[in-house]
């Protein structure tokens, strides 16, 4: 019997059941969604800006040792020993990534790949060694599943609830990067494109670069339990990339953020309803697709666009140019 690649799509099951049977579990599912790709967005842009894209990388592949080392130190598989460990390993990495660029002669990608393989490895080497009798398996942590989310336990203030914890988390640090963003913006806007005039400012240079790691470092640590440190880095880095060939102004570029996170969130949400696959994974695939679109149709820079201008313009006048203009 053949089997068709692509089931058929119900409407009613799809798009409608989700918010009526099952409305509460499905809100939760995309409100997740959508914080993670709100916070990784918005810290996204000044990292994509810096070319530093693969730092979030280097820090998905880091978290493994510190969770399984904190296990070995504090005997439990509890969230919060989880947490810690990823947070510590998480801000290690850009540290370390940082002090190999400076103190070396190693050029930052390598420094990046040098640091994000060797914590990697230490994490297999570890859990190997002493976890191999507990049940902790590196692909929850590389992949997650935001599907889970409504299982968690709740969190209660005054009786009320406020949701499961890993939404009530990765939304108090979505808010916590809108807030860095919006109280440091002229310090990142300026150190992220013109290091030397942000010193001549007097702007602090390094602390503002080391801030921007260690928000990065917290958001990808908040987010790893339920969408997993590999898919990410696709929201860190999609946003940015997308919205650049619309804007090139960084303000922008930040006020197109909410709009393709939701997108990807209910996006991503509904197609992993019609196909019966990974949520996550749905995501990534809206946000790639978005991007494809942007790349083709995009004013700043499209592929269409670019053909249509050749076409239109004398063969002596040269085409317009592109580039990212700060804000």
């Amino acid at each position: 019997m053949r089997q068709e690649f692509f089931p058929p799509l119900d409407f009613q099951s799809v798009f409608a059941e989700p918010w009526t049977s099952q409305f509460e579990g499905s809100f939760q599912i995309v409100l997740m969604g959508f914080f993670v790709s709100l916070g990784c967005g918005l810290i996204g842009n000044f990292v994509v800006a810096r070319r530093l894209a693969l730092v979030g990388d280097a820090i998905s592949h880091s978290l493994l040792p510190g969770i399984a080392i904190a296990f070995i130190f504090m005997a439990s598989r509890s969230v919060t020993a989880m947490f810690i460990g990823a947070a510590i390993a998480g801000v290690a990495t850009t540290l370390l990534i940082e002090f190999i660029q400076r103190q070396s002669r190693v050029k930052p990608d390598a420094a990046i790949g040098i640091v994000f393989t060797t914590f990697f490895a230490i994490g297999v080497v570890v859990i190997s060694l002493w976890l191999d009798k507990v049940h902790l398996d590196p692909d929850c942590v590389l992949y997650g599943e935001i599907g889970f989310v409504p299982l968690h336990e709740s969190i209660f203030i005054g009786g009320f609830s406020l949701g499961p914890r890993p939404l009530v988390t990765m939304g108090v640090v979505a808010l916590i990067d809108l807030l860095l963003v919006v109280i440091f913006y002229k310090q990142l806007l300026v150190t992220s494109f013109d290091a030397g005039l942000a010193r001549s400012l007097g702007m602090p240079v390094k602390a503002t670069h080391h801030g921007l790691m260690i928000a990065l470092a917290l958001t990808i640590v908040a987010s790893f339990e339920a969408v997993g440190v590999v898919l990410v880095i696709a929201m860190i880095i999609f946003p940015a990339v997308t919205a650049g060939f619309f804007f090139e102004r960084m303000p922008f570029l930040l006020w197109s953020v909410p709009a393709l996170a939701l997108s990807y969130a209910l996006g991503g949400f509904h197609l992993a309803t019609w196909l019966d696959c990974s949520i996550a994974g749905a995501m990534v695939v809206v946000a790639g697709g978005l991007f494809v679109t942007a790349w083709l149709f995009g004013p700043n820079g499209g592929l269409i666009w670019q053909c249509s201008t050749r076409s239109i313009l004398p063969r002596d006048q040269p085409g317009p140019t592109t580039g990212s203009v700060p804000g």
